[in-house]
């Protein structure tokens, strides 16, 4: 098993993800705190799936995305954003390779968007 990796500044947030994969029985899961490590963590691990937030330090989760796709360009990355404002950001990161996004901090389609592009 492969495991998900989780990207986001916030512990918190993190967290509240992870509570609901592990709830949905996804056992290995990996986190960063910003792009960079999501980077380095994606060479360790290569994740079946990566949860990447978009606003964060150091560097952002489209910057983030971009690198990881040219590590993997079948790299299934689904984009997590607040939405308010990021619409371009959104488009921008679904044609440079992203599956799917999620707005936070509204997760009921979470585990059923994980579960669509896990097994693809």
């Amino acid at each position: 098993m492969k495991g998900i990796l989780i990207v986001d500044d916030s512990l918190f947030m993190r967290r509240m993800l992870k509570n609901i994969l592990v709830e949905a029985n996804y056992a290995r899961i990996i986190e960063a705190e910003n792009g960079i490590e999501a980077i380095e963590k994606y060479k360790i691990f290569s994740p079946e799936i990566v949860l990447m937030d978009i606003t964060m330090p150091e560097l952002n989760g489209a910057e983030a995305l971009k690198e990881i796709m040219k590590i993997d360009r079948n790299a299934k990355v689904i984009m997590c954003t607040a939405l308010g404002g990021q619409k371009a950001i959104i488009q921008e990161s679904i044609k440079n390779g992203a599956r799917d996004f999620i707005v936070k901090p509204y997760f009921h389609n979470l585990v059923s968007i994980v579960n669509k592009h896990f097994n693809e």
